[in-house]
């Protein structure tokens, strides 16, 4: 369980929750361990959260017949978050593999879902850290393609 804990209290998804909501919140995890080169998201989970524990992550989309890494992630960065909200797995634009030896926190979403009649606030809270999540990454995507729209267009007197 300390992995558990450890990690959670690394990630958004728990900014605002207090030590007795991360212990709840904990309960509802699983450990997984991959091997180097791995996929992360199995086609029998659609529907789990996933937070890198250890290790790291490559995320990868594919490029006419290769495989081109976009991102790396880094523990306790979250990974499956559509369809963790609802989303198709048909909306899946990138595939996640371990690099080197990887362990994970999956959280399936019936089990968090659990949560809303008796803890309501737990849920509400980590909904507001996924956003915050996302937002970050919409954040840093935005900011990567105007690096590269300034690089290609020789804009701004940077290059």
């Amino acid at each position: 369980m300390s992995i558990v804990m450890d990690t959670l209290h690394i990630s958004a998804i728990t900014e605002e929750l207090n030590n007795a909501e991360v212990k709840i919140l904990a309960e509802l995890f699983e450990v997984e361990d991959y091997k180097s080169g791995e996929a992360i998201t199995p086609l029998e989970k659609p529907d789990h959260l996933y937070i890198l524990a250890h290790g790291e992550i490559a995320v990868r989309i594919q490029s006419g017949d290769a495989q081109s890494t976009i991102h790396v992630l880094k523990p306790g960065d979250l990974a499956g978050i559509i369809t963790f909200v609802g989303g198709a797995a048909t909306q899946h634009s990138a595939a996640l593999y371990a690099i080197g030896d990887t362990r994970v926190l999956s959280l399936e979403r019936t089990k968090f879902e659990s949560l809303i009649n008796s803890h309501p606030l737990i849920v509400y809270k980590v909904m507001r850290g996924v956003v915050r999540n996302v937002h970050s990454i919409v954040r840093h995507m935005n900011a990567q393609s105007s690096e590269m729209s300034n690089y290609i267009f020789r804009t701004h007197g940077r290059y």
